[in-house]
């Protein structure tokens, strides 16, 4: 699969979790970082649409720590959360 297909694929999973807020926080995380992704971080992101929703919100907003496998650049990245935009 090319990199564009890849990408696609990508932001449709992100922002299909479910919850609205799922498909906020995941979704937007996508849509401001997803760009600028290399191999090794499209990677990182494809296994971690694996995990439940309700586990990478936790570690998003910190209720939970993330695993070792998960902690690291691509989480401070996620638990940032000042991606996610919302009407007013």
């Amino acid at each position: 699969m090319d990199r564009a297909d890849r990408l696609k694929r990508l932001r449709f999973r992100a922002w299909h979790r479910g919850t609205k807020e799922a498909d906020m926080l995941i979704g937007g995380f996508y849509d401001r970082y997803g760009a600028e992704w290399n191999e090794a971080k499209m990677a990182w992101f494809e296994a971690l649409l694996e995990e439940q929703d309700v586990d990478i919100m936790a570690w998003a907003i910190g209720t939970a720590a993330p695993p070792e496998r998960w902690d690291g650049a691509m989480m401070q990245q996620l638990q940032t959360v000042n991606y996610i935009k919302h009407a007013r």
